[in-house]
C-alpha cells in the first residue's frame, strides 16, 4: 500500500462509520445525484503548479490578494506550503514548511496546514491537522510571524488538539474549530476554542473536554462523516457562526462584550440540500454566509434570516481547468466574488469520485 492509500485508509476509518452507510444515506437523501438549481456558475480563477495537489484554507490580504494553505494530502511527495495568489492571478510560493519540521515527533513532523487566518499585525494563525496520522491529540495551532511579507519564524501557540481545523481572528483572539473533541463519542462532540493572540506553547488538557480554552461545544448525531465543528465566521454584529461538517447544520453563538459565551442555537439546516458545512465566510456588506458544501460539489449562500440558497453547484468534474467545483472546502468572499478552494480529496458518498490534476482555485461572480 502506498503512502496515499495508507493515509486515505486511516482517514476514512476515522471519519466514516462505514462506507456502505455513507453511500446509502446519500442516495436516500439524494444530495449527490440531483443538483439543485444554482444562481451562478463557478469558473477557473487560477491553475496551481504541479506540486500543489491538495488545497484547504484561505485568507484575504489587505491588497485583495490572498493566501491558500497547501497540505498536499493526495500525494505527500509534494511539500506542505502556503501559496500566494496575486491580484493579477499569479500563483507564487509564499512559504514552504521545513520538512521534516525540526524538533517534532517522527511521523508528526510534517506540518499539515488547514485553516489559515491573518491578524491585524500581519501574523498568520494556522491549523495543523495530524488526525489522520494519530487521532490522539496530536494536532496543533501555529503562529507564523510575518515581517516584510516574509515568514520570519513559526511559533507554537497550542498543541493537543484532536482535529485542528478552521481558524478566524477576531477582536484580539484566534478562534479555532476542533472537529473531534472527544474521540469515539456518540453523539460526536466537537468545539470551538479561543486563544489570545500572544499565547504561546499551550499544552491542552487531557481529556481535551476539560480545557478552559473551550468556549462552545456541539453534538453531531449523523455517522456519515464524523467531523463536527468545521467552518467558522463572524458577522458584522459580532455573532459567531459555526458549521458542523457531517451534520449539515450551522449554529449561531452569541458572546458578550468581553467575549464570554452567552448562548448557542441552531441557525439553519436543510436536509438533502445543505449536506456538509465546510469552510465558510461572511460577506460584510450583507451578512450573508457563503459555505463550501463538499459532498454536494456546491457553495451555499445563507441569508441573515437563515434562508439557504444554492449559489453554484455542478456534477463530478471531468475537466478541472473549467473551474467547476471539485469537493469545495472553503468559500471566501472577496468583494463581489466568492473564491473557492477545491480540496479534491474524495471520500465515499461524495459527488467527487476521484482525485485528478491540475489543482484549480475557482471563482463565482455574485449577482448584486
Amino acid at each position: 500500500m502506498n503512502r496515499y492509500s495508507s493515509q486515505m485508509s486511516l482517514m476514512v476509518n476515522s471519519l466514516l462509520a462505514t462506507s456502505t452507510l455513507v453511500v446509502a444515506t446519500a442516495r436516500a437523501a439524494d444530495p449527490v445525484t440531483a443538483p439543485a438549481p444554482a444562481g451562478s456558475k463557478a469558473e477557473a480563477l487560477v491553475v496551481l503548479p504541479e506540486n500543489c495537489n491538495t488545497t484547504d484554507g484561505m485568507c484575504l490580504l489587505p491588497d485583495k490578494s490572498f493566501l491558500i494553505s497547501i497540505p498536499n494530502f493526495n500525494d505527500e511527495k509534494d511539500p506542505p506550503m502556503i501559496m500566494h495568489i496575486t491580484k493579477d492571478k499569479k500563483a507564487e510560493v509564499f512559504y514552504t514548511f521545513p520538512n521534516p519540521y525540526p524538533g517534532l515527533e517522527e511521523k508528526l513532523n510534517r506540518i499539515r496546514p488547514m485553516g489559515i487566518s491573518r491578524a491585524p499585525d500581519g501574523n498568520l494563525y494556522l491549523a495543523d491537522m495530524q488526525y489522520m496520522i494519530n487521532p490522539n491529540q496530536k494536532s496543533r495551532l501555529w503562529k507564523l510571524v510575518v515581517k516584510k511579507d516574509k515568514v520570519e519564524k513559526m511559533v507554537l501557540v497550542a498543541s493537543g488538539f484532536g482535529v485542528a481545523n478552521g481558524t478566524i481572528v477576531h477582536d484580539g483572539y484566534c478562534y479555532i474549530t476542533e472537529s473531534v473533541l472527544e474521540e469515539g463519542s456518540h453523539p460526536l462532540t466537537s468545539a470551538v476554542l479561543r486563544f489570545k493572540l500572544d499565547e504561546e506553547n499551550v499544552l491542552l488538557t487531557t481529556p481535551l473536554t476539560k480545557d478552559p480554552h473551550i468556549i462552545a461545544t456541539f453534538k453531531s448525531n449523523k455517522n456519515d462523516w464524523r467531523f463536527g465543528a468545521d467552518g467558522i465566521a463572524f458577522d458584522s454584529k459580532g455573532s459567531l457562526f459555526v458549521g458542523l461538517f457531517g451534520e449539515g447544520q450551522i449554529f449561531k453563538v452569541e458572546l458578550d462584550k468581553k467575549g464570554n459565551f452567552v448562548s448557542s442555537k441552531l441557525f439553519c439546516e436543510s436536509p438533502g440540500k445543505l449536506i456538509n458545512c465546510d469552510g465558510m465566510s461572511c460577506d460584510p456588506k450583507t451578512d450573508k454566509l457563503y459555505v463550501a458544501d463538499s459532498a454536494a460539489n456546491a457553495v451555499q449562500s445563507i441569508s441573515p434570516d437563515g434562508t439557504i440558497e444554492t449559489l453554484a453547484q455542478n456534477e463530478d468534474v471531468t475537466d478541472k481547468t473549467t473551474g467547476e467545483l471539485d469537493q469545495p472546502c472553503e468559500a471566501m468572499v472577496r468583494g463581489d466574488e466568492v473564491i473557492v478552494s477545491n480540496m479534491d480529496w474524495p471520500f465515499p458518498g461524495m459527488r467527487n469520485s476521484k482525485h485528478t490534476m491540475p489543482t484549480v482555485i475557482s471563482v463565482i461572480r455574485m449577482k448584486r
